[in-house]
């Protein structure tokens, strides 16, 4: 019986394997190819190698004399497919990738509303696998989408400017806060008790709930300490807002400026606010553009209590859910960590704007 060709590294090759196993980067089929090695270089024999990783042992075995044969690029590099993807003439492989590329980037199949590698390979006499491979080479993911916004607002500019500006150079002898609401947090209670997390199986909760009400969460981010000031109410009118304005007021220092950043929700620009901050001469709005509450830092801290606490919380009431957003709250306050804004007004003005150019070639079209 043959054996299998002994594979030996060194240190350095071993860290690469390692690093290349470990990120979340690296092409599958290379992270399957870099256990293989790792694995033979351990004294491990094909049979066992197979087992471990559910592979056959043909496909250990090539993968181990590549590695032998020629090192690192022996394993990066792809084996000559069979003739329904082009076979040995690159040409005409190239040339169905590229089409490949072509169909899934500017053509919609009829029937759907994107493509799968199946339908695809059909279309164009592949395989599904082939066509799986140029998705992977090429990035190309057409089952994801991602949502955005382009702000129409006519000072965009302006504002975005005036709102950086505070985060990357504020005023001397001043307090930079970020202040929203995050309305209608609904306590839902499981109807069924949910079965905890084991070694193989992640935890599991009901898809129905009941619902036992809601609350709204008024909260203050400092920009410089990431300390939040909150209050919980049942509704988010100006009349809550402007409670919510007197308690913070109260908490702040008497000898310096407020500047309040706040997005363009109608309570924030309610009459009886107006007259409240020309009652307190030291605090100062900065209203961020519309569509843009990616601009408002405290909008990341709603997505931090979200992701920690409500999202899998079971709450039989509502106080018990503002229990729970409190404790979450004074906890984080205890050690805070300000949220680092890192892009200034210009570097997103450019990305804005390429993005309005990129529109409007397709309204063109």
């Amino acid at each position: 019986m043959k054996s299998a060709v002994e594979i030996k590294i060194t240190d350095l090759e071993k860290e690469k394997l390692e690093k290349i196993i470990t990120s979340k980067k690296t092409p599958v089929r290379l992270v399957e190819r870099s256990k293989i090695i790792l694995y033979a270089s351990q004294g491990k024999t094909n049979q066992e190698i197979a087992k471990l990783l559910r592979f056959t042992e043909n496909k250990v075995g090539r993968w181990r004399n590549r590695f032998a044969s020629n090192s690192f690029a022996g394993i990066e590099k792809d084996l000559p497919r069979g003739a329904n993807q082009g076979g040995k003439n690159s040409n005409a492989q190239a040339a169905l990738r590229t089409k490949i590329i072509e169909w899934t980037t500017q053509r919609k199949p009829e029937n759907a509303t994107h493509w799968s590698t199946r339908t695809l390979a059909k279309e164009l006499g592949t395989s599904h696998n082939f066509v799986s491979r140029v998705w992977r080479s090429c990035g190309l993911k057409p089952h994801l989408v991602k949502t955005f916004k382009i702000s129409n607002d006519p000072h965009f500019e302006e504002k975005l400017t005036d709102v950086v500006g505070l985060y990357l150079n504020p005023p001397d002898n001043a307090m930079v806060l970020c202040v929203d609401e995050k309305s209608s947090i609904q306590a839902l209670d499981r109807t069924q008790p949910s079965l905890p997390m084991f070694k193989g199986r992640c935890g599991t909760m009901t898809h129905d709930y009941k619902r036992n009400g809601t609350s709204t969460l008024f909260a203050a981010l400092d920009v410089f300490s990431g300390k939040i000031i909150a209050k919980c109410e049942k509704r988010h009118r100006h009349i809550e807002f402007l409670r919510f304005l007197n308690k913070v007021y109260k908490e702040m220092p008497k000898n310096i400026d407020l500047h309040v950043i706040v997005d363009n929700y109608s309570t924030h620009k309610h009459a009886k606010v107006k007259k409240w901050l020309e009652k307190k001469p030291k605090v100062h709005f900065h209203f961020i553009p519309t569509s843009s509450s990616w601009l408002n830092l405290v909008e990341r801290f709603f997505g931090l209590i979200t992701e920690k606490q409500l999202k899998r919380g079971v709450f039989q009431s509502v106080k018990q859910l503002e229990e729970k957003i409190y404790s979450f709250i004074n906890k984080h306050n205890l050690n805070p960590v300000p949220f680092e804004w890192t892009k200034s007004a210009d570097q997103i003005l450019t990305k804005v704007n390429r993005a309005k150019k990129a529109l409007d070639k397709v309204n063109i079209v």
